[in-house]
């Protein structure tokens, strides 16, 4: 298949300004970039008069790992111009999963990715998923990370304790398996279990490994709120002492209490990068998050896994304690409840259809709809669903979004949960920016903005031949209208397709048309080069 866009503003993705050019794609690749006088062997033209022409979206923090085998068409990526995401994020998804940590996995990562009885759950290793994944063919490019909660439940199960040195040695050894299998670097997930049992002496020793292969070291960091400095410290020496290169997942400030540490959390950035440690970080362009519902619980009651936080749940004495501890506070916790509050937390998704009614309601609606004080509605609700409960919480500050969104570190995401009433980022995050941001606020220009969306992510991760408008390049494009493209999900109603977006192309194949999707597995499972480099 050859196809011409014509008539169309080119802009590439390297941050230069954008040119009137004509581009051709012939099979999945970019052939050529110019001016195409003859469209003799052309199989189908799209005019692309009015239009920007730029490369594929690259979501660097995406929650698709389960819903990509159920359901390879990820319509809300696709339709906002997305064509690669990157899987395995915060330390908990699919892969690796030895046989006999399969319920209890399940059961941890059903509040991020959800769960499902319609997939085979036996591949065990990362070549296995990805392998899955390639069988069941994939509407994007997908790529992977290495989990370090999988690995660290592989190597010495759910335990909190230190590795004993065999046990760090095998994790080692796992991690290298996963990165020999694809994977394009480790993620972490610091407030989540069992990543969060870790000391920074593990995952140092990890990161040396990740190092070896040129991998990327992706973390949920301790603190994102009341201490987030101490956290950034962390794991700018994590990198420091490894040598690998760091980037912080969905970066910002949380708490009005911590609005004032802005500043020097920017400065920290800046001297690392001084310093020679390499740094990035990717964000969502919204002031509120989303994650598992579990999160607000104090860390040691999930202690040993779901099955065990689910026991926890049953005794009234321990739910007094956990009650005590969000409201007193613990140490090195980030505390939700403290920073957005129990009126600013709201519940996005359930497993049965007993609670659906409280989906959309806050935790004080929560407590008045069930006729109970809200913490305990909310434990119940806990332990009814089996900890599968989805989340959103307000956290932030629109300023620090713009400054965060025009650091040079920067780069978008998603980092959207699909299930339920899913955060609005989900379906429009790269719309948010090009229309918000970019057309209304005039926070960064249009170039500079498709360059964090494309080449800025591909280079950060290592995608080859991607994120760039090149001849040679891998045909992953968006055509889309800068006067017109915006998000249109609200907080109520998420669930809303972009206005914009009018062509979406994956490795050559359309895959949006007039904004309208035509489903296909275009999509490649993309693996990292294996070569290592030390």
């Amino acid at each position: 298949m050859k196809i011409l866009i014509k008539n169309g503003l080119i802009i590439d993705g390297t941050g230069k300004a954008r040119h009137s050019a004509d581009l051709v794609v012939e099979d999945e690749l970019i052939a050529a970039i110019g001016n195409v006088e003859s469209s003799a062997g052309i199989d189908q033209v799209i005019d692309a008069q009015g239009l920007i022409v730029a490369p594929g979206f690259i979501d660097t923090h995406s929650h698709s790992d389960l819903a990509v085998l159920i359901n390879p068409y990820i319509e809300p990526k696709i339709r906002q111009g997305i064509t690669t995401e990157v899987l395995g994020q915060d330390g908990i998804s699919m892969a690796p999963l030895p046989k006999k940590y399969i319920s209890p996995w399940r059961k941890n990562l059903a509040g991020l990715d959800g769960d499902s009885d319609d997939i085979d759950w036996g591949y065990e290793t990362t070549g296995g998923y990805l392998r899955l994944m390639e069988t069941a063919g994939t509407g994007l490019n997908e790529s992977y990370l290495a989990p370090h909660g999988n690995i660290r439940m592989e190597a010495m199960g759910l335990d909190n304790r230190p590795p004993t040195p065999d046990e760090l040695a095998k994790m080692c050894d796992i991690t290298r398996r996963e990165l020999a299998a694809g994977a394009f670097g480790l993620s972490t997930g610091l407030i989540y279990m069992p990543c969060a049992y870790a000391a920074a002496a593990e995952l140092i020793e990890l990161c040396k490994v990740v190092a070896e292969y040129d991998g990327v070291f992706v973390v949920h960091q301790r603190s994102e709120a009341d201490t987030i400095l101490s956290s950034m410290r962390e794991v700018i020496d994590i990198a420091r002492r490894s040598g690998v290169k760091v980037h912080f997942s969905h970066f910002k400030v949380c708490g009005r209490k911590n609005w004032g540490l802005l500043d020097r959390v920017l400065e920290l950035l800046d001297e690392a990068q001084a310093e020679g440690i390499r740094i990035s970080f990717d964000q969502y362009p919204y002031v509120a998050g989303s994650t598992m519902l579990g999160v607000i619980l104090p860390p040691w009651a999930h202690d040993g896994g779901t099955d065990q936080l689910l026991k926890r749940l049953e005794s009234p004495e321990l739910r007094k304690k956990m009650i005590y501890d969000i409201e007193h506070g613990l140490p090195g916790w980030d505390n939700f409840i403290d920073f957005a509050g129990l009126d600013q937390i709201f519940v996005t998704s359930v497993k049965t259809a007993a609670n659906q009614d409280l989906v959309g309601k806050n935790l004080l609606e929560i407590g008045s709809l069930r006729g109970k004080d809200p913490y305990e509605a909310t434990f119940d609700l806990l332990y009814q669903e089996q900890n599968a409960v989805g989340m959103v919480d307000f956290y932030g500050l629109e300023e620090h979004v713009i400054r965060f969104l025009t650091r040079p570190e920067q780069n978008v995401c998603t980092d959207g949960l699909l299930g339920g009433k899913p955060h609005p980022r989900v379906f429009g995050s790269f719309p948010r920016v090009l229309g918000k941001y970019v057309r209304d606020n005039k926070a960064l220009t249009l170039e500079a903005a498709v360059r964090k969306m494309t080449a800025k992510p591909a280079e950060v991760f290592g995608f080859n031949r991607r994120g760039i408008l090149k001849p040679g390049y891998f045909a992953d494009i968006v055509i889309f209208n800068p006067d017109t493209v915006l998000d249109q999900g609200t907080f109520v109603e998420p669930a809303q397709y972009p206005l914009g977006i009018e062509y979406v192309l994956i490795n050559g194949q359309v895959a949006v048309r007039s904004g309208v999707y035509e489903k296909k597995p275009a999509g490649k499972v993309l693996r990292k080069a294996t070569n290592q480099v030390n």
